[in-house]
């Protein structure tokens, strides 16, 4: 009787942790922005625009902003994802959420970019080994890594137009 009431309490235990195994995961995305009303990149300018005008002018130049454009297969931007704020000299770029926005978009292709509160264009050696790890990336997921972007109010510094992507 005492080895039954056992099994019982086992069974309960475990029928009871069955529903905390896994969670449920759902990918959605809803654009807000109708196919043709996207604007079209064509140029590391275009990019800089569109970048610019998203950007809160009260952090440009305070602290360091990580975003990613996120392009379909025409270059049309599908939307703008925010990965990350850091501090005046950095913050952290997780490629697993750039990925995950890209995917769960369904993007084509991603421009990378990241603000520099200084207003100096150089990328550092961080910013390059960032960019090609990113890149080696998206070349295994079949998702274009086009170019990265160091802004400032003032302007940008391109990696593909130095060459470097």
């Amino acid at each position: 009787m005492v080895h039954h009431n056992l099994n019982l309490k086992i069974m309960e235990h475990t029928k009871e942790n069955r529903s905390l195994v896994a969670a449920e995961i759902q990918l959605s995305y809803k654009p807000k922005v109708k196919a043709s009303q996207r604007p079209k990149i064509t140029k590391s300018s275009d990019a800089y625009d569109i970048l610019i005008d998203s950007w809160d002018d009260s952090k440009i130049e305070f602290v360091e902003q990580f975003k990613v454009i996120l392009l379909n297969r025409a270059n049309k931007v599908l939307g703008i994802y925010e990965v990350s704020t850091g501090g005046v000299s950095g913050t952290v770029a997780d490629p697993k959420l750039i990925f995950a926005a890209a995917i769960k978009s369904s993007s084509s292709g991603l421009i990378l970019s990241h603000s520099h509160p200084s207003g100096n264009l150089q990328p550092s050696q961080a910013d390059i080994a960032l960019t090609r790890k990113i890149k080696e990336g998206g070349d295994i997921l079949e998702i274009s890594v086009l170019d990265h972007i160091i802004v400032t109010s003032e302007g940008y510094y391109s990696f593909a137009d130095e060459g470097l992507i």
